[in-house]
């Protein structure tokens, strides 16, 4: 490092220090970009495209499981759009993905009375024998009562009536509840869906069994029927269901990362990445997780455009494949990056939480990188507020992150509070356009677009780890 940038670090690192520990508020050495994030602000309020072009790739593609024709339609889609907004640098990047096929699928109730039951097979799954699997159901709560009640398993489907307290506490039965129900010889698992609220909705995802464990069907319920299970036995009642499902594991197929770039004026090879996730569960349309991450981002690069602002250096939007059973589209990109083009990666953002009304970043990297971007979103005040706090930036930039990059994934309102409204749509067929309001998708926008273009044009990088 010359002496000229060294002295700007170290002068960065001395003022984030004062704004740490003074008791007197100092100026934002961002401030000169105030007046642009404004413009910013004002011209992603007033837009129409974003949304708008969500909503039609929802609408016409529906949802986009990897390995579907639907998949790849939409990227198609994406990738000539992007060419006709004269993006730069518009790039498809071949991604070999898993291919997991649903099929027909039901489950009903035999015994004590008839009651077709709503459910959706979880991804990854095995299908049940020809006629499918006829048993008598246990109902748990936990692993714990799993291994207590062990010597009651073998033969019968068991059921994880677990609520929802966090997502990262309860989606273990839904990834893991099968392989530990065979241990003891359950003949199918179904797992109460991951969700705090329920009209009777199924939630789908991702499952994984265990080496040397036998494989066996599993599946996800609503809320309701597992509530109706459990208080059955509790009144000592002998309940049996009949499960169906074809679901089954193809040959990978070939898939697609999509990006498009407004590329840096001073140092192009130098790269913000933004972006999420295009694939989706194959219910709904994927709209929240995670159409609109990749939309917001499509559009901050697009709007920064029309705007007549390009920075320092280059923002990227990547659509990352295959997040959803596999993250090989995350993989993939990463893969392909020599150490040098890792090294000139400045920062990666991901949003896949929903486009609910932004309220910070959950940010991966050093202290100082994390107080300088926290300097950075205060530009949005008052009009957006922004708090940077430590964690982690998500799942398709945990690779970049990994590699030393500093990440920051996007927190909105709906998903990092006590609400959880994100998960009441999340993998179900209610993920669709009509459950985003184009006011909260247009904050995220702004958001979006303001962090980006301000750390693609500052005179430092962030430091990194």
């Amino acid at each position: 490092m010359g002496r000229g940038l060294l002295g700007s670090a170290l002068l960065l690192v001395l003022s984030l220090s004062l704004v740490l520990h003074s008791s007197r508020a100092l100026p934002n050495p961002f401030e000169k970009y105030k007046q642009t994030v404004d413009t910013i602000i004002s011209a992603a309020r007033n837009n129409t495209v974003g949304y708008d072009r969500l909503a039609e790739m929802c609408d016409t593609f529906g949802s986009r499981l990897s390995g579907s024709d639907a998949l790849e339609e939409a990227l198609d889609w994406i990738a000539s759009t992007m060419r006709t907004d004269g993006l730069d640098g518009v790039t498809e990047q071949p991604v070999l993905v898993p291919k997991w096929v649903r099929g027909s699928e039901s489950l009903e109730m035999v015994l004590p009375r008839h009651k077709k039951m709503n459910m959706l097979g979880l991804g990854g799954s095995i299908s049940t024998p020809p006629g499918g699997i006829t048993a008598d159901v246990i109902v748990v709560e936990s692993f714990e009562e799993l291994i207590s009640r062990s010597n009651e398993v073998q033969g019968k489907i068991v059921v994880y009536n677990v609520p929802f307290g966090t997502y990262g506490g309860t989606v273990v039965y839904r990834s893991e509840g099968a392989a530990e129900a065979a241990k003891f010889g359950a003949v199918a698992s179904l797992t109460r869906s991951i969700t705090p609220y329920s009209l009777n909705s199924p939630h789908t995802g991702s499952m994984s069994y265990a080496s040397g464990v036998t494989k066996i069907p599993a599946a996800a319920i609503t809320v309701e029927d597992a509530e109706m299970l459990a208080r059955m036995q509790k009144r000592g009642q002998t309940v049996s269901l009949h499960l169906e499902m074809e679901a089954r594991t193809e040959d990978d197929s070939w898939s697609r990362n999509v990006w498009g770039e407004i590329r840096g004026t001073e140092k192009p090879e130098e790269v913000v990445v933004i972006g999420g996730h295009i694939d989706s569960w194959d219910v709904g349309s994927g709209a929240h997780d995670d159409g609109g991450g990749c939309l917001i981002s499509w559009e901050a690069v697009r709007l920064l455009k029309e705007l007549g602002l390009r920075p320092r250096r280059t923002i990227r939007a990547v659509f990352f494949t295959n997040e959803e059973n596999g993250q090989r589209g995350a993989a993939a990109y990463r893969d392909a990056l020599s150490q040098e083009q890792l090294n000139n990666t400045v920062m990666a953002m991901e949003s896949d939480g929903g486009t609910f009304k932004p309220i910070g970043l959950s940010f991966d990297g050093t202290l100082v990188a994390e107080k300088t971007v926290q300097l950075i979103a205060n530009l949005l005040a008052p009009e957006i507020t922004i708090n940077v706090t430590a964690g982690s930036g998500g799942a398709d930039v945990s690779p970049l992150a990994r590699g030393g990059v500093p990440a920051a994934g996007l927190k909105v309102e709906q998903y990092y509070t006590e609400q959880d409204m994100y998960f009441w749509y999340h993998h179900t067929n209610a993920d669709t356009p009509d459950h985003i309001d184009p006011a909260d998708f247009n904050e995220c926008l702004a958001a979006w677009a303001s962090v980006a273009f301000v750390v693609a044009d500052m005179e430092q990088n962030l430091p990194r780890k």
